[in-house]
């Protein structure tokens, strides 16, 4: 394994096994390379001052010393392999050291497993040692979950260790690419940006599951390029899978997929990689989010899965209604978690659909305040957040969000999509239409003109985008149950037969464009919302949105 270089890590722990800080508790899968860590921050007498030696312990290997090998009892040559036998040595051990221990947790009591108070005594009885003695030693405890007993947890310290960083899954790819590339078994097609693109989308990996997923990709075909990187995002979505409040979406929606909100998707474009290496040459953060708000059916949720496929990133659903459920834990824990386990595997995209459900009504007396605590949590996760987590929130109803929601640093900004123009109109019935009219026996003499598509698009004033898909669906079952050719007539009679929302939601969308005009950024380019009729109820003053071009 590569030497890690974790400088935050280094100074907290040299700094607590300095104050004499005697069980320390590190939460994590990567025991050897926590051990590694260890074994090379006792050597750095700038930070531990006292160089001391490091043992391990574990239920299968017993008592190992810094070279490997097992340490025996003093009065026998049997290896020292039970927990209380290890904290005895612990105890009468008089050099300075340090003692991580593997498997202790189990212990303390876990499922299936009741403590051994023996055990937690004789930790308690070793503290007071481990603290004012002489000899500067103390215990590291690893363990994949978090289990304190209670009579322990004023002498216990926990300590996150962060998932290996970029550079240490760089240099695992490189290690294996010199590796293979020498015995020519793999073929490598891969420039510095590819390479940079890979290990990004295996951050939130262990070195082992990033060292796998590359291995893997490397088996599939006998070799190893960009092309591989949905092989190491599906490893990647292994981590969200587990998560009972999160749900990983596999999304092959495209920007050309989606008609119209050019003003959008020209912010969007313009930000992607900036959560790369070399974005930093330009002294650029990595986006936090947007909150796109607006008119029902007009494709929110779809522009947001075509962000997914753009840049290359998971996009990760969080349910809000899990949260309160109550399924996993409490609501606060449960908020936490999900948050964890999103920024485990940054960058991605996180979705919150409807946002406006799961955080309507704060402050309420009826939940004991719970919705206000999960709300704070959120909130000052937003704000102070640093992994590159971008937040994609959709909302239909945005007044009925809490209003420290919206303000500047939450987001980097609110888009509204309105109702298609007249021009985005024929961009959407070009885009169903192109892509369900492949055979010629189902267009027959249909001719898919401009003067069809600006026919449509004038007669479909005030429809929103799927409201139009509908239309072309529609159209297209009449010419089905008569086993015929599409014609003209029938996308027309499925529009007549259409009451769209705008007329039977006509005050709340109203009342929606009357709070954007002030509040968001159009979706729709400058270009876009001139309407080609002047009476036409696209004319610019009616829409939602201020007009600001990306």
């Amino acid at each position: 394994m590569n030497p890690t270089n974790i400088s935050s890590l280094e100074k907290k722990v040299s700094t607590l096994l300095r104050a004499r800080f005697p069980i320390l508790y590190i939460p994590s899968w990567e025991e050897e390379r926590i051990i590694t860590t260890f074994q090379l921050l006792v050597k750095n007498t700038g930070l531990i001052k006292t160089p001391r030696k490091v043992f391990s312990w574990s239920v299968t290997n017993s008592l190992l010393d810094e070279k490997g090998k097992p340490v025996v009892n003093k009065n026998s040559t049997s290896k020292i392999t039970q927990p209380i036998n290890v904290l005895e040595y612990i105890n009468e051990y008089n050099e300075p050291a340090i003692f991580i221990l593997q498997d202790l947790h189990i212990f303390f009591g876990v499922p299936g497993r009741n403590p051994d108070y023996i055990v937690i005594r004789k930790m308690r009885d070793i503290v007071s040692t481990l603290k004012q003695g002489s000899i500067s030693k103390n215990i590291i405890l690893i363990a994949p979950s978090i289990v304190i007993p209670y009579d322990l947890q004023t002498d216990i310290t926990i300590v996150d260790f962060p998932l290996p960083s970029l550079a240490e899954i760089k240099a695992v790819l490189n290690q294996m690419i010199d590796v293979n590339r020498t015995s020519k078994r793999i073929n490598f097609d891969l420039s510095p940006e590819d390479i940079e693109h890979l290990c990004n989308a295996a951050l939130g990996l262990t070195l082992h599951e990033a060292e796998n997923a590359f291995a893997r990709a490397m088996a599939n075909d006998g070799s190893l390029n960009i092309n591989d990187l949905p092989l190491i995002l599906e490893e990647k979505c292994q981590v969200v899978k587990k998560s009972e409040i999160l749900e990983i979406l596999n999304s092959d929606t495209t920007l050309s997929d989606v008609g119209g909100l050019q003003n959008l998707k020209n912010w969007l474009k313009k930000r992607n990689n900036s959560w790369m290496e070399s974005a930093k040459k330009y002294g650029v953060p990595s986006p936090k989010g947007i909150l796109i708000t607006g008119v029902p059916g007009c494709g929110k949720s779809l522009i947001v899965k075509a962000i997914s496929e753009m840049w290359q990133l998971p996009l990760i659903r969080l349910d809000l209604g899990k949260i309160y459920s109550g399924i996993v834990g409490s609501s606060e824990n449960n908020v936490r978690r999900a948050i964890q386990t999103v920024e485990a595997v940054s960058p991605a995209i996180l979705w919150i659909d409807e946002i406006e459900k799961g955080f309507n009504g704060i402050g309420s007396s009826a939940d004991s305040g719970t919705s206000s605590r999960v709300f704070g949590t959120f909130l000052t996760w937003m704000q102070e957040k640093t992994k590159p987590v971008f937040i994609a929130a959709t909302a239909n109803d945005i007044q009925l969000l809490p209003p420290e929601f919206l303000r500047k640093g939450r987001f980097d900004e609110i888009f509204f999509v309105d109702l298609p123009t007249h021009l985005e109109r024929i961009e959407i019935f070009k885009l169903h239409l192109g892509k369900r009219l492949k055979e010629s026996d189902i267009i027959g003499n249909l001719k898919l003109s401009d003067e069809l598509y600006n026919h449509l698009a004038d007669i479909t004033e005030s429809f929103s985008g799927a409201e139009i898909e509908q239309t072309v669906i529609s159209g297209l079952f009449e010419a089905f149950a008569e086993k015929r050719a599409l014609k003209e007539e029938d996308l027309t009679l499925a529009i007549k037969n259409t009451v769209p929302l705008s007329v039977t939601q006509a005050e709340q969308i109203a009342a929606i464009r009357k709070w954007a005009n002030l509040r968001a950024v159009s979706a729709t380019a400058r270009q876009d919302r001139q309407s080609p009729t002047s009476a036409s109820h696209d004319a610019l003053p009616t829409r939602g949105g201020r007009e600001i071009d990306f």
